[in-house]
């Protein structure tokens, strides 16, 4: 059981890693900024329609970081769902 929980640790954290880097250049796009404040302050809605919906349908970079980034948190959802599930 013990080795289980840190294989599920070990997972979280590689997959979590990347997070802060890919979320801030989403970030970056939503809100056209380039400035690292962006990454501290808590602004969601806006962020939250941008994963949800199309807000810049002409700006193929805004697509593409939205397109992986909604697999990234997909995978990190699946994840947390198979450790809720076998744990």
């Amino acid at each position: 059981m013990k080795i289980s929980l840190n294989i599920w640790f070990i997972l979280f954290v590689i997959w979590g890693l990347p997070l802060t880097y890919y979320r801030s250049k989403f970030r970056k796009i939503i809100y056209q900024t380039d400035s690292w404040l962006i990454n501290i302050k808590p602004l969601f809605v806006r962020e939250i329609r941008g994963i949800l919906g199309n807000i810049y349908p002409k700006n193929q970079a805004y697509i593409n970081m939205r397109n992986f980034y909604r697999f990234y948190l997909i995978v990190y959802l699946l994840l947390f769902t198979l450790y809720v599930i076998f744990t």
